[in-house]
C-alpha cells in the first residue's frame, strides 16, 4: 500500500512539473489576473532574461519525467532541487497564497529524498 501511495504522490508531483515546463513553451494556461505587484515585477524580470524560462522549462520537464520513473526518481529529485527552492522562496516572499501546495510538494520531495538516502550517501562516502 505504501508503495502505491508513494508512486501516486510522485506521479502527481512529476506531472505538475511536466505541465509547468510545457506551459513555459506553449503558454496554454492563462496567467493569473490577481497577482501581487511584487510577483509581477519578479516574473517580468525573469522574462527579460531570454534563456532563463526555456532552461527552467527543460529542467522541469526532465526532472518531472525522471521523478515519475522509480529507477531514476533520486536523479529527478536532484534535478528538481533548484526549481523547488525557487518555488518555496517565491511563495514564502511574494506569493504566500500558493504556499500550502508548495509545502505539500516539498513534503513529497523530502519523502523521496529520505527513501533514496542510500543513493545519495554513496556519493559522499569517503572511499578507502
Amino acid at each position: 500500500m505504501k508503495n502505491k501511495v508513494h508512486f501516486i504522490a510522485c506521479l502527481i508531483v512529476g506531472l505538475l512539473f511536466i505541465n509547468a515546463g510545457l506551459n513555459k513553451f506553449f503558454n496554454y494556461l492563462p496567467p493569473p489576473t490577481d497577482m501581487p505587484e511584487d510577483a509581477m515585477k519578479m516574473f517580468m524580470g525573469m522574462m527579460q532574461i531570454s534563456w532563463l524560462m526555456p532552461l527552467i522549462a527543460v529542467v522541469e520537464i526532465t526532472g518531472g519525467i525522471l521523478f515519475i520513473i522509480k529507477k531514476f526518481r533520486a536523479l529527478g529529485a536532484v534535478i528538481l532541487s533548484p526549481v523547488l527552492a525557487g518555488i518555496m522562496l517565491t511563495h514564502l516572499t511574494v506569493l504566500p497564497s500558493g504556499l500550502p501546495i508548495a509545502v505539500v510538494i516539498l513534503g513529497i520531495y523530502i519523502w523521496v529524498i529520505v527513501e533514496n538516502r542510500e543513493k545519495y550517501l554513496a556519493m559522499v562516502k569517503k572511499r578507502q
